[in-house]
């Protein structure tokens, strides 16, 4: 991948990035086996109320991607505070081989989720996509959602906690 900036430092982009807290999702969905399957992403925002649409960014590299783009159900998982290992689990290793281990929990539409103790979670069906450098933009629009009262992971200058670290030297 080549920049308009050819001097643009990317490294330095990515630590001025991680200056911004984000909470932390797992994004799961089944396989065509009907395995479940996911992936961590703290890119996750919400963009309208009505009608409800979220959005995130998965690498257009991933080999999930079409999973996630071809019209099946997905849930956003935001990880609470304490599954700073799910998270873990989810970022590294073979995708199919993440729920190792982990029971196989499904909403009422059949969709895999990671369960009551998220901090909350978003059913939703593909809305949009859209090609935005190395990454692809979706957009889901939520067909349920709930939340419970554990406080959000946090991910803050590469690292995880409960709440960005204040005053912290660069």
């Amino acid at each position: 991948m080549t920049s308009d900036q050819p001097d643009f430092d990317s490294a330095h982009f990515r630590a001025t990035l991680g200056r911004f807290a984000t909470g932390v999702t797992v994004i799961t969905t089944t396989l065509p086996d009907g395995k479940p399957v996911g992936v961590t992403i703290s890119s996750f925002n919400s963009v309208s109320l009505a009608p409800p649409l979220v959005l995130w960014s998965l690498m257009q590299s991933s080999h999930l991607l079409d999973l996630f783009t071809n019209g099946q159900r997905y849930v956003i998982n935001v990880l609470s505070h304490q599954q700073q290992e799910l998270a873990m689990r989810f970022a590294r290793g073979p995708s199919e081989a993440r729920y190792d281990g982990l029971q196989d929990l499904r909403t009422e539409a059949g969709t895999p989720w990671l369960g009551p103790d998220c901090a909350a979670w978003m059913e939703c069906r593909p809305h949009s996509q859209h090609a935005a450098g190395d990454h692809m933009v979706l957009i889901g629009k939520v067909e349920r959602c709930a939340h419970g009262e554990n406080a959000p992971l946090i991910y803050h200058r590469g690292n995880f906690s409960l709440t960005p670290a204040v005053g912290a030297a660069a």
